[in-house]
């Protein structure tokens, strides 16, 4: 009795797998996924080609030239996505300059409003008091009272 032979055993399977890798260049796994085949059987045909060594070394080139092409793309968006961040920072700083070159006189609240990180919320008073740290003129309100809700005058700038 002869033996009866596998799908995977056949001469076509096996130029087909040897096609699909060396010519069209189809990763192992995809090759088994389309032709319902495992993947150990894959492995081991094409490893038998004596082309195996030459094909591997040319993908592991390719790999290496796909990872540094990602990785300028990469590096050029963040250097453009800064640039953008930087734009806006001097557009803000302009609106600041212009803000403060005016010579008119600021309400205690709105100072606090644009120097909202230098100082803490009072619970117990609902004042915001200046912090202990902060070295600040006679001119500068070193107690903001009768703040309800501190969340309503938190700062927009960007502090870098």
């Amino acid at each position: 009795m002869s033996k009866i032979k596998r799908k995977s055993d056949s001469k076509e399977t096996k130029d087909k797998i040897i096609e699909l890798f060396y010519n069209q260049h189809l990763r192992p796994t995809d090759i088994a996924n389309k032709l319902d085949v495992k993947m150990p059987y894959i492995t081991r045909i094409i490893q038998t080609d004596s082309r195996y060594i030459e094909e591997k070394e040319a993908r592991k080139q390719e790999n290496r030239e796909k990872q540094k092409e990602q990785k300028r793309i990469y590096a050029q968006s963040k250097r453009e996505k800064e640039k953008q961040d930087y734009q806006k920072l001097l557009v803000q700083i302009n609106n600041d300059n212009k803000f403060l070159s005016t010579k008119r006189q600021v309400s205690d609240e709105k100072y606090a409003k644009w120097n909202r990180s230098a100082y803490d919320y009072d619970e117990n008073t609902s004042d915001l008091i200046l912090k202990d740290k902060i070295v600040a003129g006679f001119n500068v309100a070193k107690r903001v009272s009768n703040i309800v809700n501190p969340n309503s005058i938190k700062s927009n700038r960007i502090y870098v």
